[in-house]
């Protein structure tokens, strides 16, 4: 099945925020079943890279492929825009995208959070949502806190309920934006735990990450950018075990002295 398509291809994508420019032509491959992380110095571009795969940030330039399907685009540079709302929301449905911050609906329960975005903008069936739900909040550790609210639980626990969410929409592929950066180290073993489990289970992830560690034991292939530029990538065992660029190197050392 070497023909597939993968789930997530970017090609020469160029970002900018007026005349800043963030990502200068940047090429990202995610087949089914890969784990792909982006790692490099805050500000190097990841995490508008991965905005603007799920379509929450308008790129000026390049190609966006989703399962092979290129998004369609109007106008051009900074008037570039998708252009068919439907296609977007079919796309954004099939990446579902972990946040940093969780953006858990605090007036809500951990299942009212997990159940909303299937129930009204997919219109499943709402028992069949709540099955899968409490079996998600399970999978994820957590199935005892499905009627608390989002203020009840550890960070690490929210995050976790953040992850049950994204599952609940059974998506393609699953975007991690910094999903342990906010955590306590002991908090972010919780969340780490979960991610590499989905990793076995063979889900396509495109993982921003600081985490060196959980970077090398979880990913497929990694993707160091470096000034809005992929200045290396390769499987984990290469990049991390013998990096080619000085770039990378100062990097990899700065984070083991951080």
């Amino acid at each position: 099945m070497t023909d597939t398509p993968p789930v997530i291809a970017i090609r020469n994508l160029h970002k900018s925020y007026g005349a800043l420019e963030v990502l200068k032509g940047v090429d990202i491959t995610a087949p089914r079943g890969h784990v792909v992380s982006l790692i490099g110095s805050s500000g190097s571009g990841k995490s508008t890279l991965l905005r603007c795969c799920n379509l929450l940030e308008d790129s000026q330039q390049g190609e966006i492929l989703f399962d092979g399907e290129p998004v369609l685009w109007k106008g051009e540079g900074h008037h570039r825009r998708p252009a068919d709302p439907k296609q977007v929301l079919r796309i954004r449905t099939n990446l579902s995208m972990v946040f940093q911050q969780f953006n858990l609906w605090a007036h809500m329960t951990i299942l009212q959070n997990v159940m909303e975005a299937p129930v009204t903008v997919l219109g499943r069936d709402r028992a069949e949502v709540e099955h899968a739900a409490r079996g998600y909040l399970d999978k994820v550790g957590i199935g005892d806190k499905c009627d608390v609210f989002p203020a009840q639980l550890s960070g690490g626990q929210q995050q976790r309920a953040a992850i049950a969410r994204a599952l609940c929409m059974e998506p393609q592929a699953l975007l991690f934006d910094e999903p342990t950066s906010a955590l306590d180290p002991e908090l972010e073993q919780e969340v780490v735990r979960v991610i590499k489990g989905l990793a076995e289970e063979g889900r396509t992830m495109l993982i921003v990450t600081h985490d060196m560690k959980m970077a090398a034991d979880v990913s497929d292939h990694v993707v160091f950018l470096h000034q809005g530029l992929v200045e290396e990538e390769g499987a984990p065992g290469s990049l991390f075990g013998a990096p080619k660029s000085e770039r990378l190197q100062g990097f990899l050392q700065s984070t083991v002295h951080a």
